[in-house]
This record gives structure tokens, sequence and C-alpha cells, in this order.
């Protein structure tokens, strides 16, 4: 407690990443409550008009709906259920796409609950680590990784192809066959989620949810700008490109003031605009921030085993990168990390807890194996980036998988779908992702393969596969 818990609560930025998440939680709590996001479901929907269409503006909702994977799995699932099934799209498929839009979403957006937990498990990691230029900071990371999640970028892409072919696979071709021959599916929106639809009076403006939303993001991106330029300032050597102003800025405070700036719009909307009343929308702030506390304290717990496992304790990443230096080729290290990850997210149900007890672990060993080649090592090598990576993408690939998952639970839930029956029919899709993110993404980029020439390759094979092993639904 003394030693590990307690310093790794008290220090700063900590202190910041749990205030972002609080506030970040209550801001989606308040637009959730008050219709703001149902107005933006009700804004789209009148486009769907077909089985393609309503399997498209579903998951579009889902990249609208980036800030938090909780909101965007309990809204897509219960608001869009009646148009899926006048469209007769299996609850199997929606319960897939609302799961597919989830994680991933959250995962890559540069403003969501998940972002200062991910930058600073990177942090954690980078700690104490020299390089042959200047060590980055956790946002600038984040930032390179995101063409390395493959299966997170393709598992994305995967849902409109599916949409546009009309191909399917698997279990989920038989639900959705099924689905063509009900005439009526009985609409149970909101059984299985009581309070996740606002009250008929609610007037559900769309508006409640962007501004806020929109004030986030312009908040941090101009906090970032000033306390990059600031950094800049104090060391003239470094050229004053928009790549060094970004990365030289202060993520955490950046997102601690857009976030604080965000609830404070999103409350005086909904208070001034009567969606709510004060005290309704105090509750509601109160309710997100309280449902954060799960994930505030897999935060806590994480950050202290990174100190258990550091240098100044068991050096497992030294221990481990000896160990690896005997075996493995720096080259296998992004699969051999995505594949990790996957297991552990799997047995675990949490991508969470996945990346705050591999991120540090996988980084100090990174950098051990690849000072074992060259004894100079970049921050910037493909091989680490894409390790880090393949620590978020391999995560969230296990947590897609995972029946004991929380967002798997939940979009079964919210979907009106048989918990079982989701799993079984996303599992193929989730590992059809998964094999073409280490055949085209991984492997390559181990072996020097550029990542233009994945981001080019994975696409094509994804198609393909589609066409050869899917078949035509209708």
């Amino acid at each position: 407690l003394e030693t590990f818990i307690w310093p790794a609560f008290i220090e700063e930025d900590h202190l910041r990443v749990f205030a972002f998440t609080l506030l970040m939680g209550a801001m989606v709590e308040v637009i959730r409550r008050s219709g703001g996001m149902h107005g933006i479901v009700t804004l789209l929907t009148p486009i769907a008009q077909n089985r393609r269409g309503g399997q498209l503006i579903t998951w579009m909702l889902g990249l609208i709906i980036f800030f938090d994977d909780y909101a965007n799995t309990l809204l897509l699932g219960t608001t869009m259920r009646p148009l899926c099934d006048r469209l007769k799209i299996s609850r199997e498929k929606l319960a897939y796409i609302v799961d597919s839009t989830a994680a991933p979403v959250a995962g890559l957006a540069i403003v969501s609950t998940w972002i200062a937990g991910e930058i600073d498990y990177i942090n954690t990691g980078f700690s104490g680590l020299t390089f042959s230029g200047p060590t980055p900071h956790g946002f600038e990371v984040f930032i390179a990784t995101i063409p390395y999640r493959f299966y997170v970028l393709w598992s994305l892409l995967l849902v409109p192809l599916i949409a546009l072919t009309n191909r399917d696979f698997g279990p989920m071709l038989a639900a959705e066959r099924r689905a063509l021959k009900i005439d009526n599916i009985p609409d149970s929106s909101g059984e299985n989620s009581p309070g996740i639809v606002p009250a008929s009076t609610t007037p559900q403006r769309w508006t409640d949810a962007i501004i806020p939303v929109v004030i986030t993001v312009g908040v941090i991106l101009w906090l970032l700008m000033v306390t990059g330029q600031a950094a800049l300032n104090e060391d003239p050597g470094t050229p004053n490109t928009w790549v060094n102003l970004f990365g030289a800025g202060n993520a955490y405070i950046a997102l601690l003031y857009g976030s604080l700036a965000g609830l404070l719009t999103a409350l005086i909307l909904v208070v001034v605009g009567r969606s709510l009343t004060l005290a309704e929308a105090q509750q509601a702030a109160m309710d997100g921030a309280r449902l954060m506390l799960p994930a505030l304290a897999i935060l806590l717990l994480a950050w202290s085993l990174s100190k258990v496992t550091s240098e100044e304790y068991l050096s497992t990443g030294l221990i481990v990168g000896e160990v690896m230096k005997q075996l493995l080729l720096p080259q296998w290290m992004p699969t051999l990390v995505f594949v990790l990850a996957g297991i552990i997210s799997f047995c675990t149900g949490t991508s969470w807890g996945t990346m705050g007890i591999l991120m540090p672990l996988v980084i100090q060993t990174t950098h051990q194996l690849l000072a074992g080649e060259t004894c100079v090592v970049s921050a910037d090598h493909p091989i680490l980036i894409a390790s880090i990576g393949s620590v978020l993408a391999g995560a969230i690939f296990g947590d897609h998988c995972s029946p004991i998952s929380d967002t798997t639970i939940l979009s079964s839930q919210a979907s009106g779908c048989a918990h079982i029956a989701h799993v079984r029919t996303q599992l193929p899709y989730a590992f059809v992702a998964a094999i073409i993110a280490i055949t085209c993404g991984t492997i390559p980029i181990g072996f020097g393969f550029s990542i233009l020439s994945t981001m080019l390759l994975g696409p094509v094979v994804l198609l393909t596969t589609l066409y050869l092993i899917g078949r035509k639904v209708e």
C-alpha cells in the first residue's frame, strides 16, 4: 500500500487522469440522459431504407459516438433495434456492429474515456529507458501507433464491407437468413436496459451532444498548442513544426481542462434548454462519474503493478528481454505481443487490464531486444511502435472474443440478442480480422515492410477473403 499503491495514486499526472476520466464519464451521462445522443440517431436513421443502409448507418453512428464504449454500446443497441427489426437485420448482426464500433472506436479516438489511460500506460513503459533521440511523450506515441493497430482498423473496415457486399459467413449467415424469413420480430427495446431510453417528454436535441464534444475537442487542441509552444520556446533547437508542437504539448492538462469545458457546456445546454432540471443534470453527472470508478481501480492497480515490475524492484522487463534475446528475433515481437494480449484479454475479459499489465513490460522487452541488435534504439523504430500498437489492438481482439467481456455482454444485452449467440456469430469475424492483421500487418512490419504497403495489402486481402468465404444473404 505504501510503496506501490499510494505513490501511484498521488502522482500529479495520475490525478489529472483520474479527474479527466471522471469528467468524461459525467459529460457522457449528461448528454445521454438529456436525449442528445438519441437526437443524433433520430437525425440519421431516416437515411436507412434497406438492409445495406441500416447496417451502414449503425456503423456510422458507432463512429460518431466515439467518446465512450459503454455509451456507444448501450445507445446503439437500444435505439437501432426497432430499425434493424423493420429492415430484417438479425439481432446477432446488430450486436456484432455495436461491439465492433465500441472499444475499437473509443480506443482510437483522441477524445474518449480511454485515451488518458492509454497514454499513461505508454509513458510508464518509456520511463527510465534511453533512446538515440529524445524520449517522446505518450500522446505522440499514441498517435504514431494508430496505423499499426491492424486488428482494430480492419475489424472496423470489415463491417461496411459486409454491408456493401451483402455477404456473410459462418453462424452469422444462418442468423441473417433466418431473420429474413421472420415477418415480425417482437420489439423489446429497453426491456433489458432500463433507463437507457430517455423519457418521451425529453426534447432529444442533437445539438446537446455535438456542441459539448466540439468544445471538448477544441479546448484540448488549443491547450496542446499552447503548452507545446511554451515547451518549444524553452528548447530553441527544436523545429517549430506541427508534429513537434503537438508532441511537446502537455496532454494531461489539455485532456483535463477540455473535459471540464465539455461538461460545463453540456450542463449549461441541458439546463437552459430544459432538457433536464439542474438537479437531474447534477445527478446524471454524478452517476456518470460513478460508472468510471471500476476503470479507475484498474488504472491504479496497473500503475502499481508497473512499479513492482520496474528496474527498481523486480526488473521484469530486463529479465524477460534477456530471455527473449535467446529465443526470439525482434522481427517477431509485434506478432507475439498481439497474440499474447489477445489471450490475456480473452481470459480476463478486460482490455484495460490487459493494456495495464502488458504495456510497460512490452516496451521494456522490445527495447532490450532492439538494443541487443543495434545498441542504439530510436523511439520511432517501427518494431517498437508496432509492438505498442499490438498491445492496444490485441487487447481489443481478446475483448471481442471473450464471453466475459463487459462490452460483449452489454452489446448482446442492449441489442436484445442471446449472449452466446452473439459470441458465436462474432467469433469468426474477429478471427478473420485477426489472422489478416497478423499475416498482412504485424509479420510484414517486423520484417521491414513499410506501413503504407501493409495499409494497401490488408484491405485487399480482407475484401478477397470476404468474397471467397462469404455468401450472399439474399
